[in-house]
């Protein structure tokens, strides 16, 4: 296939600027803000990530906090006095009408509820990732915010980076021929949060500082315990989705891009001990995607909790594959490529003299202004930006889907666009949750 002529084509079909996502560039909020004003952003759950979101975005005005940990969330609190404080999301959106913009940094279980209803009030959001914590969550997240033209974008940080772009550019230009297999891997939990473990007994209790109630949200309700926050969540089920949710976005990012994968076909997983509490120790994910026009069928295989792929033999001895955190690798008919971490750091072609001897194609793909920025010139009429939900939401439903193969344990049959599992009908249970009451998407 003629590679130097596709790179425009996949371009358009693997960034979320796609044909629909052009037509619709004209966002519309609540109000208009013109490329000389200010936005007026909110966040909600500042206390972690959200603090270094917000802090990315203070060119703007920060107009409105929210978290339901006074404490954990105090020095951002601090960083911006002139903006005002609450612990529910509900009550800041009803009350606050000057907000343009939210940001959402909460654990994954409420994502979707406090992006939705953002979205539905005519706000542009910033979600981190993964988008949602269920499949059914991301397709309708996705939707509502195509129909609402607002402008978004989910925090895969790395999707603006040069490195992705130039693995782009460099497949679509047949560097190493056709991609037929992929793998990516991270180190995760690896101390960072418990997995595999059960439910906690005992009960201590609330901190004063500390909503629970809040911060349970959507899920069921059980006893505030500090195996969960803050951060701890990722692990269980109720509140996160492992290492695979935590990273994947990340590192399958590149890959989603570069290869136009869209839905896979079929998925497998093999993992440590699974309980009906915690993600696994370690796990193991095969995705198998069909053709894709020019492209031959690929086998993506996803590793965690300190598991790697095999060391390719092109790789020189004594060299590192990926680094501490986490790589890719693709692997083409006529070689390799290699990057690092969860943003596609670095990438080369491997060994480094087949590096040296590549005759670089030129820049084909627009260089990022910065992730922030970019949406920040989305929510002000500009062009979308790159990982919005028309890009984010299909690439956080397939990363997702692999949860349902790690608790099913069986290998699953996927009808992507109807987000169905047709030989294993109990997969389908995990598509989505059952909200608490009084709780709605």
């Amino acid at each position: 296939m003629n590679h130097k002529n596709i790179s425009r084509r996949f371009f358009l079909t693997g960034t979320a600027a796609t044909v629909a996502g052009y037509a619709t560039s004209a966002l519309a909020g609540k109000r208009s803000v013109s490329p000389n004003e200010k936005l007026n952003i909110a966040g909600v759950g500042i206390g972690g990530q959200g603090r270094r979101d917000i802090y990315q975005c203070k060119s703007e005005n920060i107009v409105a906090l929210c978290d339901v940990d006074e404490k954990y969330a105090a020095k951002t609190f601090d960083a911006f006095p002139k903006a005002k404080r609450y612990k529910d999301f509900r009550v800041m959106l009803d009350k606050q009408k000057d907000i343009d913009a939210v940001m959402v940094a909460t654990p994954d279980h409420s994502h979707a509820i406090i992006a939705m209803t953002a979205i539905k009030m005519g706000k542009h959001v910033f979600c981190e990732k993964p988008l949602t914590h269920t499949i059914y969550e991301a397709r309708k997240l996705t939707e509502a915010a195509r129909e609402a033209k607002v402008a978004t974008q989910m925090g895969t940080q790395g999707h603006s980076h040069e490195g992705i772009r130039l693995i782009c550019e460099w497949i679509w230009d047949g560097a190493i021929g056709p991609v037929r297999e992929v793998h990516t891997w991270t180190d995760r939990p690896a101390g960072w949060w418990a997995q595999g473990v059960d439910r906690p007994k005992d009960t201590p209790p609330i901190p004063a500082t500390l909503d629970w109630d809040l911060w349970l949200g959507p899920a069921p309700y059980r006893p505030y315990h500090p195996a969960y926050v803050p951060f701890k969540w990722r692990g269980w089920w109720d509140f996160g989705t492992g290492a695979l949710g935590d990273m994947a976005c990340h590192i399958m990012d590149a890959p989603f891009w570069a290869l136009n994968l869209g839905y896979p076909m079929s998925v497998e997983a093999s993992s440590t001990e699974v309980n009906a509490e915690t993600a696994p120790l370690a796990s193991m994910i095969n995705y198998y995607f069909p053709a894709r026009g020019d492209m031959p069928p690929v086998k993506l295989t996803w590793y965690d909790g300190g598991l790697k792929p095999p060391r390719p033999k092109e790789l020189e001895e004594g060299r590192r594959m990926g680094n501490q955190n986490g790589g890719v690798l693709f692997v083409g008919d006529k070689g390799t490529i290699m990057a690092a971490d969860e943003n596609a750091q670095d990438p080369r072609l491997i060994p480094e003299s087949k590096m040296k001897a590549y005759e670089r194609p030129e820049e084909s793909i627009p260089r990022s202004i910065g992730h922030y920025k970019e949406w920040i010139e989305a929510c002000k009429g500009g062009r979308p930006a790159g990982a919005n939900f028309d890009y984010a939401g299909p690439l956080t439903e397939v990363v997702l889907l692999g949860n349902l193969a790690i608790r099913t344990g069986q290998k699953l049959k996927w009808d992507g666009p109807n987000m169905n599992c047709t030989n294993v009908p109990e997969a389908n249970e995990y598509r989505h949750v059952q909200y608490r009451e009084g709780w709605t998407l």
